[in-house]
């Protein structure tokens, strides 16, 4: 599931803020009194319990964090969901007190954490036995226990505020649904609570305890819904957002159940926090601030949320009334799925949480092969990329241990070779620049384009995020296997680049256009896995619109950093940026010469002749 985006790593900031407490208390919650259809998961291909991914290269990240101990008692964490040496793993982090721990590791990902309302447990969504299902991690002993066991992808959690259910979403017979199943008991069935051909998604338990907040497209649009527990048919399900101009993600009640908070998009610009008051019907939504994944703080109703850049990722909080609560606080990766709330933590850490702290092995290092070759002191070489077909299969050789690394992990993520044939690796100066490509990176041999045939082949996908007046392009890959064991499924619509060729006079001023319908399937993130490895996505031209390859939705740099002019540095002598001075040739029109010394030549003035007149 793309629960997004976004991620380089930066350094980690730790800044004092006080969060409030999150209160886990809420009323005893029933068996729920649902009238659908019980539905039992398939057992018959049941994933193997041994995992069966191997890291091979490395790199090792330079902002890894993590204390030795944890302070007992209940306090108030974050507990997130980050990108960690080419995988997703789980952290614990509070402003106050403790620096990011890293609290699960493998070579699998774990997603969507949610702190349970007794502060005992975290569920969340983790591929470690092949596929995605639902696990408990209990933090008194670091037992971890398997909720769901199907070929189907679930994930999202969200408990019931007693504690004894989890709402979750899973993706079966291609559309995504929601399902609820005890969390104490994994052998009783799931309770379907939506069963239809729309895509519903992320939902949240109300604290109350008779209400799941989620997100469907069921009018054409993503929006927040709001599903009664106690009733059946048609007026179980309410348009809670109701806002056809944007599409909507990521709702989450605040402590007291009076208002509703979510992230939307609003057509092409950039993601904003809305919080609703549910206490006063007809009410509008009030704008927080830039934002996605809000989560709730319920002492003072403040709201915490991602706040993504095209490369970057930071956390941030408003309060009821939009103000920042917390400064922007940098993580070290991608955000996918984050909770905050109270954990009440052993004086004693069990061992499989101490063993998680502990930096696993880097996924890439860097290994120059050109020192002693001829090359320059101060000067990096270029090295040949081995079974790459490009005009010129090379890369700088401070990089091609990355894309080695990144090829081999896309070729496990996917199940065929993407890196295999490009449209571009280093480009050298005697090719001609495209239109508005002077200074592009493919020229410093710290990039790579992919093959713009994929998109055609229908094995690529966009999908466009703006950040300002920039657009930037999230890809996805189509992986060979479909069963749920590679990638997870598309929320979001992707930009239809080829709809400019349509004949379609709106799409070809615009670009393009959004598709109708999310392709089903499962789709593999390849600039997340990208940024894994340290590749950033570059922002499409000015002229992207007219301009094909001034989309640059397929480049990919690893700057380490570095400007243009210093990377090409690297490999070239200071002499090819000085720009030649233009040359006027002669001209072969003979033009007058001035003699500064010569006067001019006296020339010959006619003396009017006196007319006479006939006296009177």
């Amino acid at each position: 599931m793309n629960h997004h985006p976004r991620k380089i790593p930066v350094r980690f900031l730790f800044l004092p803020v006080v969060l409030l407490v999150v209160q886990a208390c809420s009323p005893t919650l029933p068996e729920p009194t649902l009238t659908q259809t019980l539905v039992v998961p398939s057992r018959t291909l049941t994933p193997s319990t041994t995992p069966t991914q191997t890291p091979t290269a490395t790199f090792i990240p330079t902002n890894t964090l993590s204390s030795p101990t944890l302070p007992p008692g209940a306090d108030e964490y974050f507990v997130l969901s980050l990108a960690d040496n080419g995988f997703q793993h789980l952290f614990i982090f509070s402003p106050q007190a403790v620096p990011l721990r890293r609290i699960t590791n493998g070579t699998w990902d774990d997603i969507t954490p949610a702190i349970s309302p007794d502060g005992k447990r975290i569920a969340f969504a983790s591929r470690r036995n092949g596929f995605f299902d639902i696990y408990i991690l209990d933090l008194d002993n670091g037992a971890t226990t398997r909720i769901t066991d199907s070929l189907a992808y679930d994930a999202s959690p969200s408990w019931s505020p007693d504690g004894q259910w989890l709402v979750y979403e899973t993706y079966e017979n291609g559309y995504l649904d929601i399902q609820i199943r005890s969390a104490v008991d994994p052998d009783q069935a799931p309770i379907q609570l939506t069963s239809d051909a729309f895509a519903d998604n992320s939902p949240v338990w109300s604290p109350q305890g008779r209400q799941v907040a989620f997100v469907s497209n069921r009018t054409g649009n993503d929006e927040i819904w709001v599903a009664n527990l106690d009733q059946a048919g048609s007026g179980q399900f309410i348009n809670a957002s109701n806002r056809p101009q944007g599409d909507e993600s990521h709702p989450a009640w605040s402590g007291d159940g009076t208002r509703l908070a979510w992230s939307s998009s609003g057509g092409n610009a950039a993601a904003g926090i809305y919080s609703l008051d549910l206490s006063q019907p007809g009410s509008l939504p009030f704008y927080l601030g830039a934002g996605d994944q809000p989560v709730w703080s319920s002492s003072k109703g403040e709201v915490a949320t991602s706040l993504t850049t095209p490369n970057d990722t930071y956390l941030t909080a408003y309060d009821v009334k939009g103000l920042l609560a917390l400064p922007l606080t940098p993580l070290p990766g991608m955000l996918q799925g984050f909770s905050l709330g109270t954990l009440v933590l052993p004086s004693l850490l069990p061992e499989t949480i101490k063993q998680a702290a502990v930096d696993p092995t880097p996924i890439w290092t860097p290994a120059l092969e050109s020192v002693g070759k001829n090359i320059p002191p101060g000067r990096v070489g270029l090295v040949p990329l081995k079974n790459v077909q490009a005009p010129y299969p090379q890369l700088n050789d401070m990089t091609n241990e990355a894309f080695v690394a990144l090829r081999q992990r896309l070729i496990r993520e996917t199940g065929w070779d993407v890196l295999a044939n490009l449209e571009n690796a280093f480009v050298p100066l005697t090719s001609p620049p495209d239109p508005a490509l002077g200074k592009d990176w493919l020229y410093t041999g710290r990039a790579f384009a992919l093959n713009p045939v994929l998109m055609n082949a229908g094995w690529l996908l966009v999908v466009r995020e703006n950040f300002g007046n920039y657009v930037y392009w999230h890809v996805y890959l189509r992986p060979s296997a479909q069963d749920g064991s590679q990638g997870e499924p598309l929320v979001h619509h992707p930009w239809d680049l080829n709809a400019r060729y349509n004949l379609d006079p709106v799409s070809y001023d615009q670009g393009g256009r959004l598709m109708d319908d999310i392709p089903s399937g499962y789709w593999v993130d390849l600039t997340e896995l990208a940024g894994d490895y340290g590749w950033e996505r570059l922002p499409a031209l000015d002229n992207w619109r007219t301009y094909f390859k001034g989309t640059r939705f397929n480049e990919f740099a690893l700057t380490n950093g570095l400007d243009w002019e210093r990377a090409m540095l690297e490999i070239y002598p200071p002499e090819v940026l000085v720009t030649a001075t233009a040359v006027i040739p002669p001209t072969f029109t003979p033009t007058r010469t001035p003699w500064g010394y010569k006067t001019p030549t006296p020339t010959r003035t006619e003396t009017p002749r006196p007319t006479f007149t006939t006296a009177p």
